[in-house]
């Protein structure tokens, strides 16, 4: 037996698919694609939640590096944290280098220039390694008090803070202030604070406790450095200076600073971010020495 098609012979033995089997084909096509997708969507969307996690905590993980790095060059009892209003944060003044001031002279020739406290001193011999001055480096001289703000203080009755106006390798000038009596030590020790760093914070800014509507914290970690020095520690709002965001998506920050006695203390910094519905917190307690 034999058919036509447009003029040509074929045999029943070469007929397609019909109608009917191929729409059988799609449909069985579909539900097993349906059955694959609700096997597979469980596996992809935990992957996902887990690398969002995972994000996550390398964010935080490194602003809390980069906070306890910090913290562990600070003057001592630089450190505060009751000035921040209603924004957590924390000040302190990063030094760079440190050494000790001449308070005797020279046994043998009797010369040498020694830091006086009974007066307004201007300079002072360098004892050990020298050190190499910024012309906008500053200087502080026993600090003691663990209110933290002499270390921001350039008066002579209650601050220990001095610009530094010349310098060798061994002596150093600065504005010619007296120090307060409480700044001389036995140690004879100084720290020099960095001129282009100047005092830093570290605060948490913007909308804590509460996500938008795609699940994201609404807050930033966010680092303030070169704004001068506040003999009174402010908001961070009113800092200026040079800022850096070092963390999107906090929904969560708490930083809290004790002294357990006068020669050390503890920051504590706990910090919460949110991405798409996921969260994860990290809290990381920070040694200050403040062992001048």
């Amino acid at each position: 037996m034999t058919c036509y098609l447009l003029n040509r012979r074929c045999s029943p033995s070469q007929s397609g698919f019909t109608l009917v089997e191929m729409v059988m084909v799609i449909v069985i096509t579909g539900i097993i694609g349906g059955m694959v997708a609700m096997f597979l969507k469980a596996p992809i969307q935990q992957y996902q939640d887990i690398s969002r996690r995972a994000e996550l905590t390398d964010i935080a993980d490194t602003a809390l590096y980069r906070l306890s790095s910090d913290i562990s060059t600070a003057v001592p009892n630089s450190v505060r944290v009751l000035g921040c209003g209603a924004t957590p944060c924390v000040e302190f003044l990063p030094t760079k280098d440190g050494g000790r001031y001449r308070a005797l002279a020279d046994s043998a020739t009797g010369i040498g220039d020694i830091l006086d406290f009974t007066i307004a001193d201007s300079s002072f011999d360098i004892l050990g390694p020298p050190i190499t001055f910024a012309a906008s480096d500053v200087i502080v001289v026993g600090s003691t008090q663990s209110d933290g703000n002499p270390p921001y203080d350039t008066t002579a009755t209650s601050g220990v803070l001095r610009a530094v106006t010349a310098s060798s390798v061994n002596s150093v000038s600065f504005t010619p202030t007296q120090f307060p009596a409480f700044a001389q030590l036995a140690s004879q020790r100084f720290d020099v604070v960095d001129g282009t760093q100047q005092a830093v914070t570290y605060s948490c800014e913007g909308t804590l406790g509460a996500l938008d509507a795609h699940g994201n914290g609404q807050a930033r970690l966010v680092r303030h450095w070169n704004y001068g020095f506040n003999p009174n520690q402010i908001a961070p709002a009113g800092l200026g200076g040079t800022s850096a965001r070092l963390a999107d998506h906090v929904s969560g920050c708490v930083i809290e600073y004790t002294t357990a006695n006068q020669r050390l203390g503890m920051l504590g910094v706990r910090l919460t971010l949110t991405s798409g519905g996921e969260t994860v917190s990290l809290y990381n307690e920070i040694h200050v020495s403040n062992v001048p």
